[in-house]
């Protein structure tokens, strides 16, 4: 019998609301007597994390070699999955993970136009076999995802990190290639129209839920 758990993502570029429906999707498993681990990337352990804070560090006076941007997201990937990700799916738990994979090919790849070919050779050293079960892509129009993103770090106050302080193109790019992603495997990816309300769009995950894993009722609905 296969007790393994299973592996969910949540993908898009900024300012699409990703934290948000990642707590929705804990929730939802959650209330159905799952074992949940929550956690991201680039980051999810404390090696990983410090990994994630020279990638994100807008601040440090030297540029970012984008190979070795692509390097440090699998060192912290590697990581990621030896310490965290495949122990909770051995043991049973769902794993969501707030990016993964797709991330790299949308922004080292899509963003910064290094070679696919590349990442995937890196995939398949870092992560074998390993793919996710489930991947929810959420999609909107990057000059609408910037809007919203610029609102959300004035009303908190706070400033943009490496990436967020990219272009317009730079994100139609990563926007670009994660539609690309989407369409070469429809099986494991639900588009989300992020553009939606908030009730929309969390109606429209759980409906990808209940329909790519078969999942019901919350303990105590049926």
């Amino acid at each position: 019998m296969d007790t393994r758990g299973r592996f969910i993502t949540l993908e898009g570029g900024e300012g699409v609301g990703k934290t948000t429906n990642v707590e929705l999707v804990c929730r939802y498993l959650a209330e159905r007597g799952i074992e949940v681990v929550r956690t991201r990337e680039p980051g999810g352990t404390p090696r990983a994390e410090a990994i994630r804070d020279l990638l994100l560090d807008p601040d440090v006076d030297e540029p970012l070699d984008d190979d070795a941007e692509l390097l440090l997201v699998f060192a912290a990937r590697a990581q990621h999955l030896a310490r965290c990700i495949r122990p909770a799916l051995d043991r049973g738990a769902w794993v969501v993970c707030d990016r993964f994979t797709d991330a790299t090919f949308a922004y080292q790849g899509g963003g910064r136009g290094l070679d696919p070919a590349r990442i995937a050779t890196l995939e398949h050293l870092v992560q074998g076999e390993l793919t996710p079960d489930l991947t929810l892509l959420l999609d909107m129009p990057a000059d609408a995802a910037q809007q919203r993103l610029a609102s959300r770090i004035d009303g908190q106050g706070g400033q943009r990190d490496r990436f967020e302080r990219e272009r317009l193109g730079f994100f139609t790019r990563v926007r670009d290639a994660y539609l690309a992603r989407a369409d070469a495997a429809p099986e494991r990816f639900a588009v989300i129209d992020a553009g939606e309300t908030l009730e929309a769009v969390q109606a429209s995950i759980v409906a990808a839920l209940e329909r790519q894993l078969g999942l019901g009722p919350a303990k105590g609905e049926e």
